[in-house]
């Protein structure tokens, strides 16, 4: 249970570092300071969304699209960021150039959550391996 919610608590905090680069580097996307709540609303939401949507969109390609396999991610990470930027109460910014933020979007969220995802619990571990090792 304890790894469940950690692995939860990376995978949030993850999806929060994409949108956060995101922000500091996409001309066309901003996150919205003003209502900081909106942001974390939607960063548990979007992590919810693509921890659904990321499996589901893999069993239909596997059944339909086999060459998309390799795309899943950015796919599932695309949905996702539509289906919060929808959302009434969002975090989020969007203005030009909108096609360009769009396609660098998902691609900048998909990749940082996915280096953080496999970094951040390597350098957890090796912390809890010390603080073992410090113990005895």
């Amino acid at each position: 249970m304890i790894i469940f919610l950690i692995r939860t608590l990376i995978f949030i905090a993850s999806a929060a570092l994409g949108l956060l680069i995101a922000d500091w580097i996409l001309p066309g996307f901003a996150i919205d300071w003003s209502d900081w709540g909106g942001f974390v609303l939607c960063v548990l939401i979007f992590a919810v969304l693509q921890s659904i949507l990321a499996p589901w969109i893999a069993t239909v390609a596997k059944r339909n699209a086999p060459a998309f396999l390799g795309g899943i991610g950015i796919i599932s990470t695309l949905i996702a960021l539509i289906i919060v930027a929808l959302l009434p109460f969002g975090g989020f910014i969007f203005s030009e150039p909108v096609l360009l933020t769009w396609i660098l979007l998902p691609v900048i969220v998909w990749l940082v959550t996915a280096l953080a995802t496999w970094l951040l619990p390597m350098i957890f571990l090796k912390n809890k391996i010390e603080e073992r090792r410090a113990e005895k």
